[in-house]
């Protein structure tokens, strides 16, 4: 089954590239490994919600954020690559939780983004991962999150 078509049966749509907010571009390949930049859940150009998790953003918000980040990742990929079939492995995943002072559930959070990408890629999207805590993130995102992936 294709990529594109696990995402249908999923429910989801391949959104357009995110444009870079600064001097960057959405990703880049080399060598069989594409690394995207850290993408935002951003849909149709905006932030749906802005805040720190554990204060104005619940951490199930956070984890449909991280969700939607991967998702935005993966369009950043597809239009580098040209196919999100040519992907043989989701090799790491980095997601940074812009949190509120004693919040700790930062691997919940991430999860969002880590259980899209097992149930795109199956076993192919079982990936290595850090979840970090951070004071703030870009345009006052609650997530953020980048990929590297293996392709062929």
């Amino acid at each position: 089954m294709s990529v594109a078509d696990r995402l249908a049966e999923l429910g989801l749509t391949l959104p357009a590239v995110v444009p870079p907010v600064a001097s960057y571009v959405p990703a880049v390949s080399h060598d069989g490994l594409a690394f995207t930049s850290g993408q935002l859940p951003m849909v149709d150009g905006a932030m749906p919600r802005t805040g720190k998790v554990g204060a104005e953003v619940s951490p199930e918000d956070a984890y449909a954020d991280a969700r939607r980040c991967a998702l935005n990742a993966l369009a950043a990929l597809d239009a580098e690559i040209g196919s999100l079939d040519r992907i043989t492995r989701i090799v790491k995943v980095v997601g940074f939780v812009a949190s509120a002072e004693g919040f700790t559930g930062q691997p919940g959070v991430v999860n969002g983004a880590s259980d899209l990408l097992g149930e795109v890629f199956g076993d192919a999207g079982r990936h290595a991962r850090s979840a970090v805590g951070v004071a703030e993130l870009p345009l006052g995102a609650p997530v953020e999150v980048e990929l590297v992936v293996a392709y062929a």
